[in-house]
């Protein structure tokens, strides 16, 4: 089994996921590419402490990046939008 260091890589604060989390109480996070739901769902609620009610994940490609004549690529990576039960917070997210 994976550590939960593994599986979420760090949250992301932006007006959209801050925006979602007041409204619906949604935390978001980047996670490994080759993270489930079920493994997302249960490092959360190890990492913190909670009781998870729902995740959603969406995968973002790559941007094609250039330097110069040379082409790279950004890599690719996952979000998990995560959705805990009635009265549970994270802690690391109150007052962003």
């Amino acid at each position: 089994m994976r550590s939960v260091h593994e599986i979420i890589v760090r949250p992301v604060v932006t007006e959209r996921s801050t925006d979602a989390l007041d409204r619906n109480g949604a935390y978001t996070f980047v996670v490994a590419n080759d993270a489930n739901k079920i493994e997302i769902g249960q490092a959360v609620e190890r990492q913190f402490g909670v009781r998870v009610k729902d995740v959603r994940t969406m995968r973002y490609r790559g941007k094609e990046r250039r330097v110069g004549r040379n082409i790279g690529r950004r890599a690719a990576w996952k979000k998990a939008i995560v959705t805990l039960r009635e009265g549970d917070t994270i802690e690391i997210f109150e007052g962003v």
